[in-house]
This record gives C-alpha cells, sequence and structure tokens, in this order.
C-alpha cells in the first residue's frame, strides 16, 4: 500500500485492530465497488449474491471500502419481515472531475461528482482561433477558480471535449501526451500542462462523443439500451450508445457523417457542405438578395449578419422561403441518419445543436425523412427527439468518460488499494516522465542575446 493510502488508513478509527487488506484483495475489491456503483448492488446480501463472495470476505471488503470512502453503510433500508437491511451507497462525493467543453465560438466549464452528477458550470464566448496556450491559461485559471469554489476537493480526473475526433489511444490507460486534434495544436502540450496544475489524469473526447455519453446517462438515452445521437451545426456528426457505453470504432472516428455525399436542389456535395449551418446562412443570404425572404432582407437593411440563426428565426415566425431551406436542410440529414438507423436499429435519435434545438422544422423534417427511409421494424418504435439537455451534454458526458476510465477494473485494481486514480503506477510515470522534460527544457533555456 502506498504511503498516502497507510496515512488515510491511520487514521481511520475503523482500521484499529483489524489487519492490513493484502494486495491480493483487489480483485474482489474492485468487484465489490462496481456492482455497488452500478447500483446493482445495495445490501451485504445483493453483495454476496451477485459476487459469489463469502459473507466474511464481504464484511472484510466493505471495511476496507469504507474506510477508503469509496462506500459507506449509513443508511436503513426497507424491512422484509425481519430486520431493515444497511444499505450500501458509492460515495459519490469522494473525489471529483473537472470537465470542459471547447467549440469554436464558446468554452464551458464545470465540476462533477463521481457519480456524474454536475455541481457547478460556467459558460462564456471564446474563439477557438486564439493561440492555444491563451486557451489553456484562461481554462486553467477556470478550473482553479472552479476548485476553489468548491473547497479544493479531492480531483479525480480532468475530462475535456473538443469539436473535431479524438484519435482512440488503443492500449492507453492514461494520455501522457497531447494528441493531435486540431489545427495549431500540434506542438502544444495541453494535456502535459494539466497534469502538470492539476496533478490528476486527463482525458481527451469529440464533442460529439461527449454529448452521446451526455444524453446516454442523463439526458433524453436515459434508460435506452442503444440511442444514435446527431449534432448539427458548422460540422454534422453522429455518436452512437450502446448499453450504457460509447461505440468508438478502429481509431475513435466514429459518426464522421458530415463527410457522406448527398444530392439536393442545385447540385451535390457532403452532407456538411449541403446541409450544415453555413449552408443554411449562405442560402438565406441569398433568399434575402433576391428578394425572396422580406423578413431577411430587412435584417440586412438594418444592418444585420444572416447567420443560420438568423434563418431559423424567421422560420418560425412563417417566412416561407427561410421555411424551405431549413425544410431541405432536414430533409438530407434525415436521409443520412435513416441510413444509419437502418443498420443500427437504435431505440432512440437525438438532435442537438442550437438550430435543431429551437426550431420546429427542422426537426419536422428530419424526422419525416427518418421514418420514411427507415424499414418498418426500425420505425415502429423509434423515437426521434430534440435534446434537452443543451450546453450541459458534452460536460456531463466528459464526467462519464473520466469515471468509467477511473473506474474500469482493469484500471481500478491498481490503484483502489489506495483509494486515489494517482497512485496508479502508470500516472505516476507519465507524471514523472513530464517533470523530466519539464526539466530539460528549462535546463536548455538559451541565454539573451549580448
Amino acid at each position: 500500500m502506498s504511503t498516502p493510502a497507510l496515512a488515510e488508513a491511520a487514521s481511520s478509527p475503523r482500521r484499529k485492530g483489524r489487519p492490513r487488506v493484502s494486495e491480493t484483495a483487489s480483485p474482489s475489491l474492485v468487484q465489490i465497488l462496481n456492482l455497488v456503483r452500478s447500483g446493482q448492488a445495495t445490501t451485504r446480501q445483493e453483495i454476496e449474491r451477485y459476487s459469489e463472495l463469502g459473507r466474511a470476505v464481504v464484511a472484510d471488503r466493505l471495511g476496507t471500502l469504507c474506510e477508503l470512502g469509496l462506500l459507506n453503510e449509513s443508511e436503513l433500508g426497507a424491512a422484509a419481515g425481519g430486520r431493515a437491511p444497511r444499505l450500501v451507497r458509492f460515495s459519490a462525493d469522494r473525489g471529483k472531475i473537472l470537465v470542459a467543453t471547447l467549440d469554436q465560438t464558446a468554452l464551458g466549464v464545470g465540476i462533477a461528482d463521481l457519480g456524474g452528477a454536475l455541481l457547478m458550470e460556467h459558460h462564456e464566448a471564446s474563439e477557438l482561433t486564439q493561440p492555444v496556450s491563451s486557451l489553456a491559461e484562461r481554462l486553467t485559471t477556470l478550473f482553479r477558480w472552479i476548485l476553489e469554489r468548491q473547497g479544493n476537493p479531492p480531483l479525480y480526473g480532468i475530462s475535456i471535449s473538443l469539436p473535431g475526433a479524438v484519435p482512440d489511444g488503443g492500449e492507453a490507460v492514461f494520455l501522457g501526451t497531447t494528441p493531435t486534434v486540431l489545427p495549431g495544436w500540434e506542438n502544444f502540450p495541453l494535456v502535459e500542462t494539466l497534469v502538470e496544475a492539476f496533478e490528476a489524469p486527463v482525458w481527451l473526447r469529440s464533442s460529439v462523443e461527449t454529448m452521446t455519453m451526455g444524453e446516454l446517462h442523463a439526458g433524453a438515452g436515459s434508460g435506452h439500451r442503444t440511442i444514435l445521437f446527431v449534432k448539427v451545426g458548422k460540422r454534422i456528426g453522429a455518436g452512437l450508445g450502446s448499453d450504457g457505453a460509447l461505440f468508438r470504432g478502429a481509431q475513435g472516428a466514429v459518426g464522421l457523417i458530415g463527410s457522406v455525399p448527398v444530392s439536393g436542389p442545385g447540385g451535390g456535395g457532403t452532407l456538411e457542405a449541403m446541409a450544415g449551418s453555413d449552408r443554411i446562412a449562405q442560402e438565406g443570404r441569398s433568399a434575402a438578395e433576391r428578394g425572396a425572404s422580406p423578413i431577411l432582407a430587412e435584417h440586412i437593411r438594418r444592418g444585420g449578419e444572416i447567420t443560420a440563426l438568423e434563418v431559423a428565426q424567421a422560420a418560425q415566425i412563417g417566412d416561407a422561403a427561410a421555411i424551405e431551406i431549413l425544410s431541405q436542410s432536414g430533409r438530407l440529414i434525415g436521409q443520412v441518419v435513416a441510413t444509419l438507423a437502418n443498420m443500427l436499429n437504435p431505440a432512440l435519435i437525438v438532435l442537438s445543436g442550437s438550430i435543431a434545438q429551437t426550431n420546429d422544422i427542422l426537426l419536422a423534417s428530419a424526422r419525416e425523412a427518418i421514418y420514411g427511409a427507415c424499414h418498418p421494424l426500425v420505425s415502429r418504435d423509434l423515437q426521434v427527439v430534440r435534446s434537452q439537455m443543451g450546453s450541459s451534454a458534452g460536460l456531463v458526458g466528459a464526467a462519464i468518460v473520466a469515471i468509467e476510465g477511473v473506474f474500469s477494473p482493469a484500471i481500478l485494481r491498481d490503484w483502489i488499494m489506495a483509494g486515489r486514480p494517482q497512485a496508479h503506477p502508470l500516472f505516476q510515470r507519465i507524471k514523472d516522465d513530464i517533470a523530466r522534460k519539464r526539466l530539460a527544457e528549462e535546463s536548455t533555456v538559451r541565454p539573451p542575446d549580448a
């Protein structure tokens, strides 16, 4: 057991008089913790039944997990003809996860407990085109502010959502270096900077992936086995959640449906080029200039700029040209999504993005195209809805990504005896490597010119 764990155990009154649990107990500790954390088992009797471990072993492991602060037995359950059982609960407040979403024009940050509940969030305007060093500095400042507001709780991880596909790390347990994700980020050590600043493991995922996880665990997808999430904006992407998990594919590039070729009035192109927010804005400007949209034309006369949101607002108040623009976008998106639905047979399709969430016309058009092109068995019980989580979906999903990483059995078994994921040997090596690189950089700094 590590030094921090021994210190913590020594301070616990329940540890006195009990033998130290052997390292060989890790598998059963992991099994019991995840049975309780998942909600599958809530009493000692249920733990014994599902784990197939003996009563004495379960009692010993529960004692250890309670001492580590990961479980508690403070509440009584309902009696069933005898003495009321003591409920075993996961201590979701044992640690926290820092989360962030980076978008083209916005930055969101928050903090979640180990159950994925978002405790605090903050959103502000931010340009992704700014130097990544400036963005990282702002992100670090906001993270420190949030931690201070929350009383500087124990930190279990940091999870960040990015507007682009994040390569799958394969067998990598924790990120030790920053993968190439966005243009201009090639030479900036974002992951290394965050590990140095907060001494916690870091996860990176695409915004579509984190929003899919957010919807699956806390949004419209909660309770559904399989959901298909579609984000509509400048980029159009999809995510697949099945049995509570995110499907990432071979390289982490699942759902890049914006690159699918489609045909529409006046030609063809990729789905993003033909139905994304840039195309909607372009068609809106064209309609205003040729006099087909009085509302958008008046907006231009007043010095306003035509964006996809202006087109959506015009459609909502009955502008015929704007309605047709959004309907066409919805039809094209629906046709592509229907192909996915026929292959994947989801129970639920969730449309997200500012236009899809605020405009009934695009949603209705996409829904009609999906139902019209799906096989009857696929469409029979299929629901097509808009996201109700908005910008919170990415933050919640980012938290779930980190939590599932931290508590996956392969990772958990190597830190559970110490009570914190920072004790994992691989993370220790990553932290040491980053420190050595930093020291080497500082020792090779060129002196000022004479």
